[in-house]
């Protein structure tokens, strides 16, 4: 049985991702800050434990324990993300930090923690943003998330760069709008094309056979612009 972890995991897409996961008979431990709501699904094979992702000691407590019980991981799905929507003259260093802290800082500090149980095939999904990308439409507000998603996409590529004799793949999927929380909390009224569940499928299908066609790539997953 395979091993995937999955961040940002209570609701939207992160939470479809564990019930298909879970329905395809993978071991699945889903790393998020509202552990008790994914407990009490009481899906098959879902292990759930609380991390904070911007916060390092909160990861390092994650990792202790998947060290206990795992020998391998077979695919890490960074999904957990942090979205403000606020004019660029309005915002603060404490909101870049806010969100650079879920989107950047802590995915490269848990990919860094967990790279000792990534074997040979095994692959990192980054779940980025259509906005990260250079040259993309931009939504106004949006300039600490937009610029920490291209900082994300960079990361991936510099990974797959480095440890490209591991065997291990690093991918960016660059998503549109997909009908989720986090999305009506920053853009209240926008009705999206996209619902979580169908992302989920997607990424899912991504994350268990298209990752072997690419390594260090950002793929725009988007039927609207942005």
């Amino acid at each position: 049985m395979k091993n995937v972890v999955i961040t940002g995991t209570s609701r939207g897409i992160g939470l479809e991702l564990l019930k298909i996961f879970s329905n395809n008979s993978f071991n699945v431990l889903s790393l998020t800050r509202d552990f008790q709501t994914v407990t009490d699904l009481n899906l098959k094979n879902v292990h759930s434990i609380h991390m904070d992702i911007s916060n390092e000691k909160s990861i390092q407590k994650a990792v202790g324990y998947i060290s206990e019980r795992f020998k391998k991981i077979d695919i890490i799905i960074n999904n957990a993300g942090c979205l403000i929507n606020k004019p660029f003259l309005e915002t603060t260093f404490k909101d870049f930090e806010k969100v650079y802290s879920v989107n950047i800082f802590g995915v490269a500090i848990l990919i860094k923690q967990l790279f000792k149980f990534l074997k040979s095939e095994a692959n990192v999904v980054n779940i980025s943003s259509i906005g990260g990308i250079s040259g993309s439409s931009k939504f106004p507000g949006l300039s600490a998330y937009s610029s920490s998603k291209a900082a994300l996409n960079l990361l991936s590529e510099m990974l797959a760069e480095e440890f490209k004799d591991n065997g291990v793949k690093f991918n960016n999927l660059a998503l549109g709008a997909v009908q989720t929380e986090m999305l009506q909390e920053a853009f209240p009224g926008y009705k999206a094309q996209i619902s979580a569940e169908k992302m989920a499928s997607y990424i899912y299908k991504f994350a268990t056979e298209d990752y072997k066609f690419f390594n260090g790539k950002t793929i725009p997953i988007s039927i609207s612009n942005p």
